[in-house]
């Protein structure tokens, strides 16, 4: 079939759902000469998940245009990304990887013949590969490499060198990898362009870059290895699936940020075969069971509230249980479930004299708080209490939730209204002089309590998207429950340190992008 492909439908194949593409002149270019070679790097850092099938189905079409396709473990890179894969478990967390992508690319039906696979310290520990590092070195701005992995590398307050050359490795990647292009999300797109800019400047030239959509999480935004109820882990029970898909924020006819259709765009109708479209199933007295054999249909569907997002859910369940059914088997072998124990063992917390423990199976572990970002869109005083603000916050839900916060003596309207605010989401609702509070906004406060402020959200986060502490992982509960009172003990530990930035036991809160929450108030308690 590759070889009847024109050059146009060649290129149709490897452009179809990209976000973008920069070098659309030397791409028309080699294609008009010979097949195009393409490399996709993926630092091995968290586990897996279903998102990944968005990149795995593209690469499906760039075998089907007869692209010679790379894959790089970057393993370098997820070191040197903040240490997000720590160095004594690098090289377990890249055989995770090795198993785990060949296991979805064979459940899509990508023969891995057609595939190189290859590991980053193979070749950029070699002495010409670092000679160029130092080449690079010498010809990057520190301005440059901040703003090229701005995206990319996780954002802390006082970064480490080894961020700063993360972009740089990612570029010489191209030229030692002797490929013609390079494919990632459009959140790479400042690397990128940084690669455009130096790789001439060393004598290389300068190479195609094709950029895949960002696809949002099943709680809006972006969807993250880190956040829990955000993503569908490959190794998910059927049960989990359900009860994450349960979960996820599918508001009626919103089909701007809506996970699931994003999902059935640029996984399930790239990998329908010809004749094949996506069924809904349902009940007559529903409208009955319908097919959709383009995604343009499916979409308008749902924006005309013609599709419950019940439906629309049950139905990516079936096919995100058909894609995960293949790599739990392969993955129910002991020695494969014995490499994913070591690449991934539960965060331990020791305390002196107790043996290491693990944190997700601790009751008091800061995981089962549901602290989200919120948007505050309305502000009124309680007509009952004169210490209380009657607060409307967004949180990406069908309705804003109602919060009372005690802020008024402390806090003036303006400051407050449309201000970004981490809420406490799971606490059981509760009437304040008449008016049920769904929530609390989470404020620091001074030893005696004069003086009172939210705590600061980075401008960047988005309402709805879930702030977890670092090195903690897991569901929250659906409702912390008062009469065990987990949030009176959870929040004891819970403070600014010396530097005014929000932990749990010195483990940082951060946001689904690893920025940290602050307050101009140290050493303060958080409640």
């Amino acid at each position: 079939m590759v070889g009847s492909l024109s050059v146009e439908e060649k290129k149709q194949l490897i452009t179809r759902n990209l976000q973008e593409t920069l070098g659309e002149d030397k791409l028309q270019k080699v294609l008009a000469e010979r097949d195009l070679k393409i490399y996709w790097g993926t630092a091995t850092t968290g586990k897996p998940h279903v998102a990944y099938f968005v990149p795995m189905s593209k690469i499906a079409d760039f075998l089907k245009a007869g692209c010679e396709v790379t894959i790089l473990f970057a393993d370098l890179h997820a070191y040197l990304d903040n240490m997000k894969a720590p160095w004594s478990l690098l090289e377990l967390r890249t055989k995770y990887y090795e198993q785990v992508i060949k296991a979805m690319l064979s459940s899509i039906g990508v023969p891995l013949d057609k595939l190189k696979f290859v590991k980053g310290s193979d070749y950029q520990l070699s002495k010409e590969y670092t000679l160029d590092v130092y080449k690079l070195s010498s010809l990057v701005t520190i301005h440059d490499a901040k703003k090229a992995g701005a995206e990319v590398v996780k954002q802390v307050e006082y970064p480490l060198l080894s961020g700063l050359l993360y972009p740089g490795l990612q570029g010489l990647d191209e030229e030692y990898l002797k490929v013609d292009a390079q494919f990632g999300g459009v959140d790479q797109r400042k690397i990128f362009t940084f690669s455009e800019k130096y790789l001439p400047q060393l004598g290389y030239e300068k190479r195609i870059h094709f950029m895949n959509p960002m696809v949002p999480g099943l709680a809006g935004g972006k969807m993250s290895s880190s956040e829990e109820d955000s993503k569908i882990d490959l190794l998910d029970s059927p049960a989990n699936v359900k009860k994450k898909l349960k979960k996820a924020f599918c508001e009626p006819g919103n089909i701007a940020d809506n996970g699931l259709l994003s999902f059935v765009k640029h996984v399930l109708f790239s990998l329908f075969k010809e004749g094949e479209g996506f069924e809904i199933l349902r009940a007559p007295d529903n409208g009955g069971d319908v097919t959709f054999n383009n995604f343009a249909d499916l979409e308008q569907y749902y924006a005309d509230n013609k599709l419950h997002p019940g439906d629309l859910k049950a139905s990516v369940e079936k096919y995100i249980n058909r894609l995960l059914e293949p790599i739990r088997k392969t993955f129910e072998s002991p020695e494969l479930q014995k490499l994913t124990a070591a690449a991934y063992p539960p965060p331990a917390k020791v305390k002196a004299g107790a043996a290491p423990a693990a944190a997700a199976a601790d009751e008091n572990a800061p995981h089962r708080l549901d602290i989200r970002v919120g948007k505050v869109i309305e502000v009124a005083r309680h007509p009952d209490a004169d210490t209380l603000y009657v607060l409307k916050i967004d949180l990406a839900e069908a309705q804003p939730r109602t919060i009372i916060s005690g802020l008024v003596k402390f806090v003036t309207v303006e400051e407050l209204d449309q201000r970004l605010v981490a809420v406490l989401c799971n606490l059981k609702p509760s009437k304040m002089r008449g008016i049920l509070s769904e929530g609390m906004v989470l404020c620091t406060s001074n030893a005696d309590h004069t003086v009172v402020e939210p705590i600061i959200v980075p401008a960047a986060a988005k309402p709805g998207s879930r702030l977890a502490f670092d090195g903690y992982s897991g569901t929250p509960d659906e409702q912390l429950n008062p009469k065990k009172k987990v949030w009176e003990k959870l929040s004891e530990d819970f403070k600014t340190n010396a530097d005014g930035i929000a932990v749990w036991k010195d483990n940082f809160l951060l946001t689904t992008e690893g920025e940290q929450l602050t307050s101009k108030l140290a050493n303060c308690a958080i409640k």
